[in-house]
């Protein structure tokens, strides 16, 4: 995870990294002392997953600094770091995750990765299915595979859970995006997954092995192929 601060002031530039260390030792930050310095790093690969910006920066404002950051990096999460409430309104016009006063803490720093990851979680794609009297709600990117069983599907997900629906598996795998590809009769795997794409055997990264479809298997390595391709396509910018 790529982590900003932007701030002026030294002292409040050591607090945030105390306050994130405080919350996971695991975490750094790329800290800078100006929205130029900022927005030349946020043209980088991978993009910033959130970026901590003081609202008064000398000769800079910051909601300007985030309009261009935003525009640079549309996914980033803008928590906006101030003294004041006086532009709190303004900053959430630009849909900020969060606005904190300072002296920045590790709840608040905390408050701000939950806000992050609900936001996120508001614009993946998910579908909600029956399993017996209980309903379920999936988010499609934690779907690792989906495997016909009689008049049933068995969806295994990120987490190892294993859930069985009983409905048609065309209908399930009609409602997949296309990140799923069919590698044989009754086996869909969600490419993002896979850790290695042979000629006969397909190997998800939990391990699992499944068999591709002879007569398939050309056009299915192809599929995969170009998968990959357009993914790094995306993250390189080309």
């Amino acid at each position: 995870m790529r982590i900003a601060v932007c701030d002026d002031d030294l002292r409040e530039r050591e607090q945030f990294e105390e306050a994130l260390a405080a919350w996971d030792p695991t975490r750094t930050a790329e800290v800078f002392s100006n929205g130029a310095s900022l927005l030349a790093a946020a043209k980088e690969y991978p993009p910033f997953d959130i970026a901590f910006l003081d609202i008064y920066l000398p000769g800079e404002n910051g909601l300007d600094i985030a309009k261009r950051l935003r525009e640079i990096s549309p996914k980033t999460g803008i928590v906006f770091v101030t003294v004041s409430r006086d532009f709190a309104v303004d900053a959430f016009s630009l849909y900020a995750v969060h606005y904190l006063i300072k002296p920045i803490t590790a709840d608040g720093v905390i408050e701000s990765f939950r806000r992050l990851t609900e936001s996120r979680s508001e614009n993946r794609e998910r579908i909600t299915l029956k399993s017996g009297p209980e309903r379920h709600t999936i988010l499609l990117d934690q779907i690792c595979l989906l495997e016909s069983d009689n008049h049933s599907v068995i969806i295994t997900l990120a987490d190892g859970r294993h859930l069985k629906i009983r409905m048609s598996f065309s209908e399930l795998e009609n409602q997949m995006n296309k990140n799923f590809l069919r590698i044989n009769r009754g086996i869909v795997v969600n490419m993002d997954y896979i850790s290695q794409m042979g000629s006969g055997t397909c190997v998800l990264r939990s391990g699992i092995r499944l068999p591709i479809a002879t007569r398939q298997s050309a056009a299915i390595r192809a599929a995969y192929d170009n998968y990959v391709f357009e993914r790094l396509s995306q993250r390189k910018g080309l």
